[in-house]
């Protein structure tokens, strides 16, 4: 599957920005699909997930309250709605797929997703 992400940007902390990340195939609505990110200078993590149904969202404590996952299977589309950004979250943000169908929810780290967007950079300003 291809995945192009957009919708980052400059904002100001506070602010809030949706990200989206289009997929390409068929399968689409059979994969757990995450959105992960990565600072300058450190390691990618996670960020938040949900799965093919909806029906199973988790996130990072440190976005928790904040951002929300959400994907659109008519669309192949997955979102992220992110509120009251901080200066910490800049990064690139990623969205990732899991391409095993129907796998059961429960697994976020990087290696348990198989197929990669290019990104898209966030900017937080303090």
């Amino acid at each position: 599957v291809q995945l192009q992400a957009s919708g980052g940007g400059l904002v100001q902390a506070g602010g809030s920005l949706r990200l989206s990340c289009a997929a390409s195939g068929r399968t689409f609505s059979s994969y757990v699909m995450g959105w992960f990110r990565q600072a300058p200078g450190k390691e990618r993590e996670f960020v938040a997930a949900i799965s093919w149904n909806s029906m199973r969202t988790h996130y990072a404590d440190s976005v928790k309250g904040r951002f929300t996952i959400s994907r659109d299977n008519a669309k192949n589309t997955v979102y992220l709605q992110m509120n009251s950004l901080k200066p910490e979250d800049t990064a690139g943000y990623y969205c990732a797929a899991d391409t095993l169908p129907y796998r059961l929810f429960g697994r976020y780290s990087v290696k348990d997703f198989d197929s990669w967007g290019q990104g898209t950079l966030v900017t937080v300003s303090s």
